[in-house]
């Protein structure tokens, strides 16, 4: 069995895994077999055997999904995920050899959360991700509506209308209900319900970015509209983006669990190498044992703070770094 088939069969068990040993062995199978990855090592000058600890590893800047093709191994991507962005702007490229691999990983890292999907109906207020394409979020949302099985409509762009007569169908049926969307997409739900639609149990998750079309509030202040409009007790949130193929979740407040295939390290604001045991807050680093086909460590432009439980929160992004969810709203 290839390294690869081997690592694969470790994420689809049920039974824990040795989290630590499975990322040190993708690390090292990373290190030798993923051209771009293997060239920033050398000229951190880090030979892949010094690395023994997770803290030791070095994380890929998440900017090189825009300027390489960041690969692990030869083939034929199955897909090609794109990150948003405007016009003006270079969009990430995420090159997906498996399409099946990405659904199976993040089902069950929904499922894990928030149950089997097949007692769910879902509606996705997700506008921009449609019209510009690409979207790994659409693709995961698209999966997600198959396998509920449901008969409503899943998509929407503006029509509102529609929107919540699907919501009063889902629950009339007895259906637990998840309208994901984008930040300023429910924001614009919420203004026009005012608290006048009934969405006891409608389990509402936000997953970030006003793309440019609202201006950028902190979380408490986009969470208490969204409360108050959509008269629900707590937002949920999405944390995920194109580079990665695992995501995290939140139940409210921002405390975001990463699911099983994915663990968050901080790093030094001004050392990127810098990656104490005892740092509680910083620059967040996300290994994704899901990547195993692009880069498994990824060093985003998130800062973050770490609980000591493995939960995390998202405080905001570097000056420099693009607009773009998503969840990546200044808190």
């Amino acid at each position: 069995m290839s390294f690869k088939a081997f690592h694969i069969n470790q994420l689809h068990q049920k039974d824990p895994f040795d989290f630590d040993s499975v990322a040190l062995a993708l690390f090292q199978y990373q290190a030798q077999h993923n051209p771009v990855y293997r060239e920033y090592l050398a000229r951190l000058g880090k030979a892949p055997q010094q690395v023994q600890a997770l803290e030791q590893i070095p994380f890929l800047p998440i900017e090189f999904f825009k300027e390489q093709e960041v690969k692990t191994g030869e083939f034929e991507p199955e897909v090609v995920f794109y990150s948003s962005g405007t016009t003006m702007q270079t969009r990430s490229r995420h090159l997906v050899n498996s399409l099946s691999f990405y659904h199976q990983v993040t089902t069950r890292i929904f499922e894990e959360f928030y149950g089997p999907l097949q007692e769910f109906v879902v509606v996705a207020l997700l506008p921009s991700y449609l019209e510009q394409g690409g979207s790994s979020l659409v693709a995961m949302v698209e999966h997600f509506i198959q396998q509920t099985g449901q008969r409503e409509e899943g998509f929407y762009l503006r029509d509102h209308a529609k929107l919540i007569a699907t919501l009063r169908q889902a629950k009339g049926r007895g259906k637990k209900v998840l309208l994901i969307g984008v930040s300023y997409a429910l924001l614009d739900l919420a203004e026009e319900l005012q608290g006048q639609e009934d969405l006891t149990g409608v389990t509402v998750m936000e997953t970030g970015g006003m793309k440019g079309r609202r201006r950028e509030m902190i979380r408490e202040e986009l969470h208490a509209l969204l409360k108050k409009g959509l008269g629900v007790e707590a937002i949920h949130s999405e944390y995920g983006m194109t580079e990665l193929l695992s995501q995290g979740y939140s139940k409210g407040e921002g405390i975001f669990w990463p699911g099983y295939t994915m663990r968050v390290l901080l790093r030094d604001l001004n050392d990127p190498f810098d990656m104490g045991l005892r740092r509680r807050s910083g620059g967040i680093n996300v290994i994704d044992l899901a990547n195993v086909d692009s880069c498994a460590f990824i060093e985003t432009k998130d800062i973050g703070r770490l609980h000591s439980d493995g939960s995390f929160e998202v405080l905001g992004r570097f000056d420099n770094s693009d607009i773009r969810g998503c969840n990546l709203l200044i808190a």
